[in-house]
């Protein structure tokens, strides 16, 4: 890992509970996350950790992976998290093994406070200087897509990635209108260190439960 990873935090005016069905949903998932086409889960063990495959298509191959992840409906504070260790042994795929986590924070408002930090190890060595930002931007326009199902009801099949070029349409999604490192940090700042605890306990995606 690079002690750095890549962070995104958006606001989004629903509440928590309509904000995790619309992530934690595999089927639901799929369907604004740009980095992901198909994510099929496993049942959760005794600890409440689920494994799971997934796929990314490319018109040059399906990159396919295999994660674990684990989720808390039920904090203390009100918030809820998400953590997750993922990995491939495709040699096209840019990403070897990762971990991250989503935080969801709820205000007096209704609205949800969503924000994501995570970490991997490079597939691609030295190009990584290249892909390292737009896989950051992909999750930063990710959130807004699903920003804007969640606000507007506008699917987000009604906007594929072409659809970045669409300058004529002022509501499409847009990575910039999220944020890209917390407040008084800065995107080369460790993401992960404030991840929950959840993440250090899970195991690697390939281990036997």
């Amino acid at each position: 890992m690079t002690g750095r990873g890549i962070y995104v935090e958006t606001v989004v005016a629903v509440d928590v509970g309509t904000l995790w069905q619309a992530t934690q949903d595999p089927r639901r998932h799929v369907r604004w996350d740009l980095r992901f086409s198909e994510i099929v889960p496993e049942p959760a063990d005794a600890d409440g950790a689920a494994r799971f495959t997934y796929v990314r298509r490319t018109p040059l191959r399906d990159v396919r992976g295999t994660g674990v992840s684990i989720g808390e409906r039920r904090r203390p504070d009100g918030t809820r998290t998400s953590a997750l260790r993922f990995g491939t042994d495709d040699p096209l795929s840019p990403i070897r093994a990762g971990r991250g986590y989503w935080r969801y924070v709820p205000d007096e408002t209704g609205r949800t406070r969503f924000l994501t930090g995570y970490d991997y190890d490079a597939g691609w060595g030295p190009l990584d200087v290249v892909v390292r930002p737009l896989l950051g931007w992909a999750t930063a326009w990710s959130f807004d897509r699903l920003r804007i199902w969640l606000e507007t009801g506008t699917e987000p099949e009604a906007w594929p990635l072409v659809s970045v070029l669409w300058v004529w349409r002022p509501d499409r999604p847009r990575a910039s209108r999220t944020l890209r490192a917390p407040a008084g940090g800065t995107r080369r700042d460790d993401h992960l260190q404030d991840a929950p605890a959840t993440l250090a306990a899970l195991p690697e995606p390939g281990e036997a439960p």
